[in-house]
């Protein structure tokens, strides 16, 4: 399966969780001999501002992130790109499924999901679209940015229940969307701070999305977003790769 990375994804940007040091280093440390790398490039600006404005984009400029958060949206435009043929899994980062239109925090800058999909929609590549965000955290960024359009369904599972959660997912996924996109977040896991799901679980919701693109004649693709237990992160990665790539 193809992984979309950078090395300079190992930059610790900033000081906040999503750019500690080592947690790259976790997810490869499992990964790297089962998987196949491909380098991105970063987005255009126009790419950029199909999603954000400019005072968003300068203002991340002013804040020295603009070349980082640029380098993320380029490996989800690669992720969703590869994806429309082969499922693919971008370890990216800066996350940005809380960055707004016109904002963002929670660690994020740039929407990545959104940016890709709507590159993807642009280039004709797509009609339909699915955005499965299991992060721990309701992603209002790309809610912000991509549920408004009408090509886009996006679902933020609310089940409190490891079998409600899955229940909740496997009800959701469409059979006639071109494109299936999981903002991959781990901070759910039963070792991080959500202490919900269990590294199995990712693998079923991986297969679950891979046999419905399957159905659909469309294809799938996952981002990072949040995961901030570096012990367990990069066997959570695998789960859904291996789900995702049955």
């Amino acid at each position: 399966m193809k992984v979309i990375y950078h090395p300079d994804f190992l930059e610790s940007y900033c000081s906040d969780p999503a750019a500690a040091d080592g947690r790259m280093e976790a997810v490869l440390e499992v990964i790297r001999d089962r998987v196949d790398f491909l380098e991105p490039s970063p987005a255009s600006r126009e790419d950029i501002a199909a999603c954000h404005s400019d005072y968003h984009i300068d203002h991340i400029a002013r804040l020295g992130l603009y070349d980082i958060s640029a380098l993320a949206a380029g490996g989800a435009i690669l992720a969703a790109r590869t994806g429309l043929t082969e499922p693919a899994f971008g370890l990216i980062r800066p996350p940005g499924h809380h960055a707004s239109f016109n904002s963002s925090w929670g660690f994020c800058f740039f929407s990545n999901m959104a940016i890709a999909i709507s590159k993807l929609k642009r280039e004709e590549k797509i009609r339909k679209a699915f955005v499965l965000d299991i992060d721990l955290h309701f992603g209002d960024g790309t809610v912000n940015i991509l549920g408004s359009t009408g090509y886009v369904k996006i679902l933020n599972p609310s089940a409190h229940g490891r079998d409600g959660y899955l229940e909740e997912v496997a009800a959701a996924l469409p059979e006639d969307a071109d494109i299936i996109g999981i903002s991959a977040g781990f901070d759910n896991h039963e070792a991080d701070w959500g202490g919900l799901l269990l590294t199995s679980d990712y693998r079923e919701i991986g297969r679950m999305v891979r046999e419905k693109s399957r159905k659909s004649g469309g294809g799938c693709f996952a981002i990072l977003e949040g995961g901030y237990n570096h012990r367990v992160l990069g066997a959570n990665v695998m789960a859904l790769i291996e789900g995702m790539n049955t």
